[in-house]
């Protein structure tokens, strides 16, 4: 009788631990972030009465004050050493009074033209190079190495663009249109770019002449930023940042009666998926690292709010950037899917990918290498301080027709696309937040791997 209770006591044990593997699990899965404020926020950042977000208009302040609330909403600390989310610092508006070229003793037409500075005035002739420096570039050449130092000039630089860059030089033109503000302080000691649109054979020896002048207004520029501290004692003082630039181009010439440029891809998307990263990790609450949420200002017009930034916190503290820029359409690779810039200068990439190992999710590489990306946007200025700085995107962007257009709107958005590219962010960074992965580091410029 014994052994008989013995063999259905084993028996039922048996079946009970069966039943018990059975049982579904009772923690529940990760449910991603919120698709509803995801549509929520894009909605309000692209909305017509953000009037195009344009850095140092009444638009990009209201839309900064926005961010700012949501931020506040969400409980995100602010930055040590400030007293509200917004970050500010001084711009500088430049408007031209007076502008002329000469080539050859020929005077070169007015939209052949473009003027880049904050210097009160400018009487520039060959006879004073090298004070002035003079960059040629020839039909064969890639205009996008010199583009930094033209918008960021280091040294007054007199530039000879071949009309086989027609298109390079009406970005200039598009963005100068919008704007003209630096960061430097007016003074004859800052610098300035001219960029002159050549046809034919042209040398660093033509003889030229150029006379400007100009006059200046003080705006204040607003980054919004936000701090989750990190819970380890260990870990805290080490950041993970993730960035977007909320600012887009204001108003452009009317195209059936539209001319509010929404920027609903670009890149309310890109600010979108911030806050609602914010959200979802505040929730989480359990980051090791601190993580800093940042809307930059003035990407369109330079990248000034970004390099302001990066001289405000310690790039040796700065573990890892996920930049977002442009997420609210199919990448080429289909659905679940985005690119990282600058893939291959740190393992940044793969560490993301190894965490989404279980999921339809995938990381590819930048697919477009000749337009420059990993230098297009604002993890450019950590990048070059040796920071994992890399940008996420999912734009088509050599055949992207909507880009820097006033069609740009939320109905050309994918709204459950762009939730799953979110989710997959908020995902895959889990090892870095948690302090088990950190990327290798990305090769900081030298001052001679900076000039063109």
């Amino acid at each position: 009788m014994r052994t008989v209770f013995l063999s259905f006591s084993l028996v039922f044990l048996v079946a009970s631990q069966l039943q018990a593997q059975r049982k579904p699990s009772t923690t529940a899965p990760d449910p991603g972030v919120s698709a509803v404020t995801v549509g929520r926020v894009v909605r309000a950042l692209a909305a017509d009465d953000m009037q195009g977000r344009a850095t140092g208009k009444p638009s990009g302040d209201r839309a900064a004050q926005f961010l700012a609330a949501e931020f506040k909403r969400i409980g995100l600390k602010t930055m040590p050493g400030l007293t509200s989310y917004e970050q500010t610092f001084p711009a500088y508006e430049s408007s031209v009074t007076s502008f002329s070229v000469t080539l050859n003793n020929t005077p070169v037409a007015k939209d052949k033209a473009l003027l880049l500075s904050t210097q009160p005035s400018l009487n520039w002739t060959s006879a004073n190079v090298p004070a002035t420096r003079v960059v040629v570039i020839g039909a064969q050449d890639n205009p996008q190495q010199y583009l930094r130092d033209i918008v960021r000039p280091r040294e007054n630089l007199l530039v000879l663009l071949d009309t086989a860059h027609t298109v390079i030089f009406k970005r200039l033109a598009d963005r100068l249109s919008h704007s003209s503000l630096r960061t430097e302080e007016p003074s004859s000691s800052s610098f300035s770019s001219v960029v002159v649109l050549t046809a034919g054979s042209v040398t660093s020896k033509v003889p030229f002449k150029v006379a400007a002048t100009n006059t200046a207004r003080t705006l204040t520029l607003r980054n919004v930023v936000g701090v989750l501290p990190g819970k380890d004692a260990a870990r805290k003082a080490e950041q993970v940042v993730f960035s977007a630039h909320y600012d887009h181009l204001g108003a452009l010439p009317p195209i059936a009666g539209d001319s509010i440029a929404n920027g609903a891809d670009d890149d309310a998307s890109g600010t979108t998926a911030v806050v609602a990263l914010a959200e979802y990790f505040k929730k989480k609450n359990d980051n090791a690292r601190t993580l800093v949420f940042v809307a930059f200002t003035a990407e369109e017009i330079g990248g000034f709010g970004s390099q302001y930034f990066s001289k405000q916190l310690d790039p040796a503290k700065i573990v890892a950037m996920f930049n977002i820029e442009m997420i609210g359409k199919l990448a080429q690779f289909g659905p679940n899917t985005a690119f990282i810039t600058g893939f291959e200068r740190s393992d940044f990439g793969p560490l993301l990918q190894a965490n989404l190992k279980d999921t339809p999710f995938r990381f590819e590489p930048d697919p477009y290498p000749a337009q420059n990306l990993f230098y297009r946007s604002d993890n450019a200025t950590l990048a070059r301080l040796g920071v994992p700085a890399h940008s996420i995107s999912t734009d088509q962007i050599p055949t992207d027709k909507l880009y820097h257009s006033v069609d740009d709107e939320v109905e050309s958005l994918n709204l459950p696309n762009m939730t799953a590219v979110i989710t997959a962010i908020a995902r895959s960074a889990s090892g870095i937040i948690s302090g088990q992965q950190t990327p290798t580091r990305i090769a900081p410029e030298t001052p001679a791997k900076q000039k063109p």
